[in-house]
């Protein structure tokens, strides 16, 4: 399994551990990828994973660029006209640090940029 995938499964985890109901995986538009989508009850979250080996000279926060939350962002509003919804729209990113011995770390960072007055 690659770093990426890996990654999002850890996430996906995390996020259903803690009663978030994941809705898509992997959703594709013209505009880009969402790597998942989940609700809460109160917000639908557009969660970018980004995973990095330990001692990757970047981080995985580096890699979302504002080009990408744009990215995110128009797929996003392609996401909702297929499937509204009457939560408020979030969006979250998730760094990932694959350690050397396996073991995966994150760093969750809830409502990590806004939709830019697009939503």
């Amino acid at each position: 399994m690659d770093e990426g995938r890996a990654g999002e499964d850890y996430t996906a985890d995390l996020l259903a551990a803690e009663g978030f109901r994941i809705v898509s995986r992997n959703f594709h538009s013209r505009f880009g990828e969402i790597d998942i989508i989940a609700e809460n009850g109160q917000y639908i979250i557009f969660v970018e994973v980004k995973t990095r080996r330990e001692g990757s000279i970047s981080s995985p926060l580096e890699a979302v660029t504002s080009a990408k939350r744009r990215k995110i962002v128009r797929t996003a509003q392609a996401y909702l006209l297929k499937n509204p919804s009457g939560l408020q729209p979030r969006f979250d990113v998730c760094a990932v640090i694959r350690k050397r011995d396996g073991r995966m770390e994150a760093d969750y960072l809830p409502d990590a940029f806004d939709g830019g007055g697009w939503l």
